[in-house]
């Protein structure tokens, strides 16, 4: 069991919880996500929160393969009305914000988010650790090589699950310099990894238990899934499933997903099935 300190309330990770998505771009690579509309933005957060989700994972800016990157100062203007009407509406929430810029979490703890969800690992932006550790909120670290632009690039790999950890172990040791408290990995799939290797990955991911922090899976609706499947995103649910449950099985403790109601029933499956 962990415990996140989420601003002074205590988020409990004694079995896995969901993480909904709602992207505030016009890019997202599931068009599902993106979400724009005041009303269609609480509509959706509305039903994640009625289907089950713990945490809703806001973002500014599209991180799929080859997006082109937006300033800080953009990303401000996109998602921090959107974090004060969820927080406002949604109070009980827990809120995380996808960014890789120091900036923007300080304004978006200051609006009411309580997770910093980075997929840079901190390595983005030069004050992002420090800035997390002042701010004393729960941290996602996420593994990748290079930038969304160029991280295709970088896909190769002797041994995956191996690197991976031994990424963690340096990252969490830079974490802890930082003072942050609560640290949560993400192994980052399909950042710097290609279809094979996600699978690799996916089989290995229990190797990454052995450094005692949450572990994060985000599958959903990626090209694993479609492309595997030879399908669209839009038909990418069902394959999104089975993946997650292999996840589950593994260790994964959080599953970040665009379909709440669908993690949340294949958690209760794999309780039933491991009693």
């Amino acid at each position: 069991m962990f415990t996140l300190n989420c601003k002074g309330r205590l988020l409990v990770v004694d079995k896995p919880l969901v993480m909904g998505i709602i992207n505030v771009t016009p890019d997202s690579f599931y068009a599902g996500s993106r979400f724009h509309a005041e009303e269609v933005i609480i509509r959706q957060v509305e039903k994640m929160h009625k289907d089950g989700a713990d945490i809703i994972d806001l973002g500014g800016q599209s991180t799929r393969p080859g997006s082109v990157e937006i300033s800080a100062e953009e990303e401000i203007e996109r998602i921090l009305p959107v974090i004060e009407i969820v927080h406002r509406q949604f109070p009980e929430l827990f809120l995380s914000i996808d960014t890789f810029y120091s900036n923007v979490v300080v304004s978006a703890v200051e609006a009411g988010v309580s997770i910093v969800n980075d997929i840079s690992g901190g390595q983005r932006d030069a004050n992002m650790l420090s800035m997390v550790g002042k701010l004393g909120v729960p941290y996602i670290c996420m593994h990748i090589k290079g930038t969304p632009a160029t991280m295709q690039m970088h896909a190769q790999y002797e041994n995956i699950g191996l690197e991976i950890l031994d990424y963690f172990i340096q990252r969490i040791d830079m974490c802890r310099t930082a003072k942050i408290r609560d640290v949560i990995i993400d192994p980052g799939f399909g950042f710097a990894k290609n279809i094979e290797q996600n699978f690799q990955l996916l089989k290995q991911i229990h190797v990454l238990k052995q450094l005692e922090v949450p572990l994060m899976c985000g599958l959903s609706r990626k090209s694993t899934v479609y492309k595997t499947l030879g399908v669209t995103t839009d038909e990418a649910l069902n394959g999104t499933t089975v993946l997650n449950t292999i996840a589950l099985l593994n260790g994964a403790n959080i599953l970040r997903v665009h379909d709440v109601k669908e993690a949340r029933e294949a958690i209760q499956l794999v309780e039933a099935y491991n009693k």
